[in-house]
């Protein structure tokens, strides 16, 4: 357990809480959970083979789907937080 603990401390400190400055408790309580929102509902785990732990993993795209390829960017936390989804 103190390796995934570790690594999740990691990786939170890294992405949302070094570039964010924290008011006080309730606005840590909020990045916190949109972090968390972030990282099992969309970021992607290389363990888990690119899907993240509450999605299904991707459909590999066939190549005529990749040349009109259009993306959508949703940003979280003022733009702290990318999420890219491909437009349909």
């Amino acid at each position: 357990m103190n390796s995934i603990i570790g690594r999740w401390v990691k990786t939170v400190r890294g992405e949302p809480l070094d570039r964010t400055l924290i008011w006080n408790q309730t606005h840590l309580h909020h990045v916190l959970r949109e972090y968390e929102r972030h990282y099992n509902g969309h970021r992607t785990h290389r363990s888990l083979a690119a899907a993240a732990p509450l999605r299904a993993r991707p459909q590999p795209l066939e190549p005529d789907q990749i040349k009109r390829l259009t993306v959508d960017r949703c940003d979280r936390l003022g733009g702290v937080i990318h999420e890219y989804h491909r437009a349909v």
